[in-house]
């Protein structure tokens, strides 16, 4: 056993104890195709877990019959090479598979190939060891049997049983600062990220939804948002626009200036984006349910999450809210399709047919949901089926939390401003743009939407033409998260 697989062998080890410059940045989002089962899968393993303008691609689309995921290229190391990442503001750590990952997926159905990192071929990759700063705060304190020189270790487990184990290491990260109206340019700065070194269940089995690793877009300061924040490179300011209709969207890092959106205050002191939702409102009716039901803690609480899929309720809220749904068509036929989901074949206009459905939160805040949001087609568009769902039990009190996924945020550019912490959002056209201001020199920058799922990227103000159309379709056909 050569000496890298011996600190890694350790780090392992010490992972058993432990358990026992201001401007604006814009990444690219994508959204992958899969089935309903593997959508439901995907929502369950999840649950286990820039003072510059940057500008964040996105690929992928929300709908569960697409990829039912968004995910970014993140150019990694020296010499930069890419990396193809879920975007996810539930978790915090960002991780790509290393070299010595000898299960991970090389190919993914998206319709990319996947790349390991390897730590020795990049001149600026540092090992972060155990007994490094950032791996005593990540862990609030010593690593029990830390011995010098052996990597700080990391593991995440996902709720089928799915997990990503491995360690911490330093380098370039580079991404695209916003330096003009829909103009960037590239821009790098040191981060610390998991580098997974044994992945198991199906990250380590399934090309299906093989990425090459997660960025968490969480609170924690192993984020690479609070990373970015704490070596003044950003604001920990970000929004995103996350789009069904075209697939990809909006997604930047710094101060929104237009569109004005409203804001519910964030929680504090929870590890997800906690919101206070006051109650729930179905064709303007007001659900009649305990009042402590949306209390946060113990279990409970409204956490939004953009690396889920689907949208998750209390039993009890759940069992009032679809028979509501389904009262203006009494003669309905649902059967049960996959996993629980309600589907029925309609062929009417689900939006004339359906109630729209009002979530209220603290500070007047509400979110609407339409029926063209909750209810997605199925089987060639032949039947349609309900997006609402049960609260997972295989996670630690999960059964009584509401988790609010790509459901309901499409279609609508969703703020975090945790220099505030409140988040909040506006019906939106995420193949639009937006405005955000750079926190140096206050000129305020147009930044668009992309979807470099269609190995192309569509600004605001600029024309694709019908060739460029075709030769992204014929070249990279790619559906997707």
């Amino acid at each position: 056993m050569d000496l890298k697989y011996l600190l890694i062998t350790i780090a392992l080890e010490i992972l058993c104890v432990v358990a026992n410059g201001n401007s604006d940045l814009v990444f690219q989002v994508e959204r992958r195709k899969t089935n309903l089962s593997g959508i439901k899968d995907h929502d369950d393993r999840r649950r286990g877990r820039f003072l510059s303008t940057v500008d964040i691609n996105l690929g992928g689309n929300g709908l569960p019959t697409q990829t039912g995921l968004y995910y970014t290229k993140l150019g990694l190391g020296s010499p930069k090479k890419d990396y193809y990442v879920q975007v996810d503001t539930g978790s915090d750590v960002l991780w790509v598979n290393c070299i010595e990952c000898s299960r991970c997926p090389r190919k993914s159905d998206i319709g990319m190939d996947l790349t390991l990192y390897d730590p020795n071929g990049s001149d600026t990759s540092e090992s972060i060891a155990c007994d490094h700063e950032f791996c005593s705060s990540t862990y609030d304190g010593p690593i029990p049997g830390c011995k010098a020189e052996t990597p700080c270790p990391y593991s995440i487990t996902y709720g089928d049983g799915s997990a990503t184990t491995g360690y911490y290491v330093k380098d370039y990260l580079t991404f695209d600062s916003v330096n003009g109206n829909l103009h960037t340019a590239p821009q790098n700065s040191s981060i610390i990220f998991g580098c997974g070194a044994v992945q198991s269940g199906l990250l380590g089995s399934s090309n299906e939804e093989a990425l090459d690793g997660i960025i968490g877009f969480g609170q924690a300061n192993s984020s690479v948002l609070s990373q970015l924040a704490a070596s003044r490179k950003v604001k920990k300011i970000f929004s995103h626009c996350l789009d069904t209709i075209r697939g990809g969207g909006i997604f930047a890092i710094g101060e929104l200036v237009e569109p004005k959106v409203s804001t519910t205050p964030l929680v504090p002191n929870m590890a997800h984006y906690n919101v206070v939702l006051k109650n729930i409102e179905v064709d303007g009716d007001v659900l009649q349910l305990p009042s402590d039901i949306f209390d946060s803690g113990n279990g409970k609480g409204t956490v939004i999450d953009s690396g889920t899929t689907l949208a998750y309720l209390p039993d009890i809220v759940y069992d009032q809210l679809i028979p509501k749904v389904l009262a203006r068509q009494p003669g309905l036929k649902s059967s049960i399709e996959e996993q629980n989901f309600h589907c029925f074949y309609y062929s009417g206009n689900v939006d004339g047919g359906f109630p729209v459905v009002k979530l209220h939160f603290e500070d007047s805040l509400s979110l609407i949901v339409y029926p063209h949001d909750y209810l997605f087609p199925y089987k060639n568009g032949m039947m349609q089926c309900i997006g609402w769902q049960r609260s997972v039990t295989e996670t630690k009190d999960g059964k009584d939390m509401t988790l609010l996924g790509d459901l309901v945020l499409s279609n609508k550019l969703v703020l975090y401003d945790l220099e505030n912490m409140a988040i909040g959002w506006v019906d939106y056209n995420c193949s639009s743009s937006i405005k955000v201001k750079d926190a140096t020199t206050g000129v305020v920058h147009t930044v668009g939407a992309h979807n470099i799922s269609s190995a192309s990227t569509f600004l605001i103000g600029r024309t694709l033409t019908f060739f460029l159309l075709l030769t992204a379709m014929l070249n990279i056909f790619v559906t997707r998260f």
